[in-house]
C-alpha cells in the first residue's frame, strides 16, 4: 500500500502550490495555528453538507466541522435562505438591530443563566470579558483555570493549554501570576491550590467538556465541586460552553449536570458558521457592565467590537437554533452515531486506545507506556501524538475522510450511518496495515 504521505502528496498537488504561495504572506501559511498540519494543508473550494472539497476536486467526509461549530452540516438550506434574506438588507449595521433581540431571546429562553447578554466576534473575546466580569464583581485579581483548558487566545488564561504545564505558552506575556491552573477530574488537588488563594480568588472558569485538552468529559461531581469551591470562596463560578452550548441539547451542558453558574461563554454553534461569541450572565453581573449606570470607576467595560452583534451572524444563529428546536431529533441522532463511533472504534483498536468524548463529540487516544487510561489533558498529552497523527492523515489520503490531525472529530445532522460504517471500514483498514503488521 502506498505511503499516505506519498499519496497525499500525489492527489493535492494545486494545494501544495496554492500553500507555497499562501506560506509567503501568511505566518505559517495560515491565519489559525492549528489549521497547519504536515506536509502541507490541502486548500479547500467548497463545503457542503458533510463535505469539504479542496482545488483538486478531492471530496472528503468532514469530522471537524468548522473547529465543531456546524452542526447542522455545511451550507444548510435553513441558514442559507436567512443569510441570503438578510443581505438584500445589508451585512452591516453598526446599530442596534432587531435580528439581535431576536437571537437573544432565543438563548435566553434557553439558557437560565442568560439573563443578560453581549456578543462579541469570537470565543476568546468572550472568554476576555468573562474574566473581566468576575475580577470587578469581586474586586479580586486571580482566575482558575485547569490544567489543558482552552479559552482562547486572550493573555489572561493563555496558561497550562499544552503539556508540560509549566512551560509558559507564550513569550510577550505579563501577569501570568494572577491565573493559577488546577488538575481537571481531581477534586482533592484541585481544592488544595484553591484553597491556597481563596481570598484572592475572583473566579473558575471550566469547560464542562475539555475539547483542545482532549475530549474529556468533566465528572459531574467534579464540577459540582468546583462550584461549590467558587461559593466557599466568595468567588464566581463561569462555564465556558463555546464548544457544548446548544452542542448536545437545546440549552447548555450545565442544564443536566445541577450546576448554577454565574457566567456562561457561548460561541460556535450559536452563530450558525459566522462569526459570533457571546458572554451571558446574571442580571446583577453584567449591570457593572451598563455605562450609563455606572461611572469610570464603578463600571466594567465590556464593549463588543465593530462586527459584533452583526446581523448576518445574528439571523444564521437564530436560523440554526430554530432548526435545533423544532427537531430535537437532531440530538438523538449525532448522539447515537457518536456512541456507535466510540465503541467501533474501541472494537476495533482495542486496548491500543482509549476514546473518549461524549454525545456527538469525540476523540481517540493511542496509549503509550506513559499512560494507559484518559481522564485528564495530562494523560492525553502522554499518550502517542503521532499515531495518532498517522490515522487521521491515512484517512485523509486514502479514504477521503477529514480530521484536522490530532483533534476531536464531531458529527452534524449532514452525517449519517453509512458515515458511521465507513469511518469503522477505514480503522480497520488502518489497524491491519500499521497495527497488526
Amino acid at each position: 500500500m502506498e505511503s499516505w504521505e506519498k499519496k497525499y502528496r500525489k492527489k493535492t498537488a494545486g494545494s501544495r502550490k496554492l500553500f507555497e504561495r499562501s506560506a509567503r504572506l501568511h505566518v505559517n501559511g495560515v491565519s489559525h495555528n492549528i489549521r497547519y498540519f504536515e506536509p502541507y494543508p490541502f486548500v479547500t473550494a467548497s463545503a457542503a453538507g458533510k463535505y469539504l472539497t479542496d482545488v483538486d476536486a478531492n471530496r472528503y467526509t468532514d469530522y471537524w466541522m468548522g473547529h465543531w461549530s456546524l452542526i447542522l452540516g455545511h451550507g444548510p438550506k435553513e441558514v442559507r435562505d436567512a443569510l441570503a434574506s438578510q443581505i438584500s438588507s445589508d451585512w452591516m449595521y453598526g446599530t442596534l438591530n432587531e435580528q439581535t433581540i431576536r437571537l437573544s431571546e432565543m438563548i435566553s429562553k434557553a439558557v437560565p443563566a442568560a439573563e443578560q447578554l453581549r456578543y462579541v466576534a469570537s470565543g476568546t473575546e468572550a472568554a476576555m470579558y468573562a474574566v473581566r466580569l468576575a475580577r470587578a464583581e469581586t474586586g479580586r485579581r486571580i482566575i482558575a483555570k485547569v490544567d489543558g483548558g482552552w479559552h482562547g487566545y486572550t493573555s489572561d488564561l493563555l496558561k497550562t493549554v499544552n503539556w508540560p504545564f509549566s512551560e509558559p505558552e507564550s513569550t510577550g506575556m505579563i501577569n501570568d501570576d494572577q491565573v493559577v491552573s488546577v488538575p481537571f477530574n481531581d477534586i482533592e488537588g484541585a481544592a488544595a491550590i484553591l484553597e491556597g488563594v481563596a481570598g484572592e480568588l475572583a473566579g473558575i472558569i471550566i469547560e464542562p467538556v475539555l475539547g483542545g485538552g482532549g475530549c474529556i468529559p468533566g465528572e459531574a461531581d467534579y464540577l459540582r465541586a468546583m462550584q461549590e469551591l467558587a461559593r466557599r470562596c466568595g468567588a464566581l463560578f463561569m462555564l465556558d460552553e463555546i464548544v457544548t452550548g446548544f452542542r448536545f441539547r437545546y440549552g447548555c451542558a450545565y442544564q443536566e449536570m445541577g450546576l448554577d453558574p454565574d457566567i456562561v461563554t457561548l460561541g460556535k454553534i450559536v452563530g450558525g458558521g459566522m462569526p459570533i461569541g457571546v458572554v451571558c450572565g446574571r442580571r446583577e453581573i453584567m449591570r457593572i457592565a451598563n455605562t450609563s449606570e455606572m461611572s469610570r470607576t464603578e463600571r466594567c467595560y465590556v464593549g463588543g467590537g465593530t462586527f459584533s452583534a452583526n446581523p448576518m451572524s445574528m439571523v444564521a444563529g437564530r436560523a440554526t437554533l430554530q432548526t435545533l428546536k423544532k427537531s430535537p431529533q437532531i440530538y438523538d441522532g449525532i448522539g447515537r452515531m457518536g456512541d456507535d463511533i466510540r465503541a467501533e472504534t474501541a472494537r476495533i483498536l482495542g486496548d491500543r486506545v482509549c476514546v473518549t468524548g461524549a454525545g456527538s463529540l469525540f476523540m481517540t487516544h493511542f496509549l503509550s507506556d506513559r499512560v494507559r487510561s484518559v481522564k485528564n489533558a495530562a494523560d492525553a498529552a502522554k499518550c502517542d501524538q503521532a499515531a495518532l497523527r498517522g490515522y487521521h492523515m491515512r484517512m485523509m489520503a486514502h479514504d477521503g475522510i477529514f480530521f484536522l490531525p490530532g483533534k476531536l472529530g464531531s458529527l452534524s445532522s449532514a452525517h449519517s450511518d453509512s458515515d458511521v460504517r465507513r469511518l469503522a471500514e477505514a480503522t480497520e483498514t488502518f489497524a491491519a496495515e500499521t497495527l497488526r503488521a
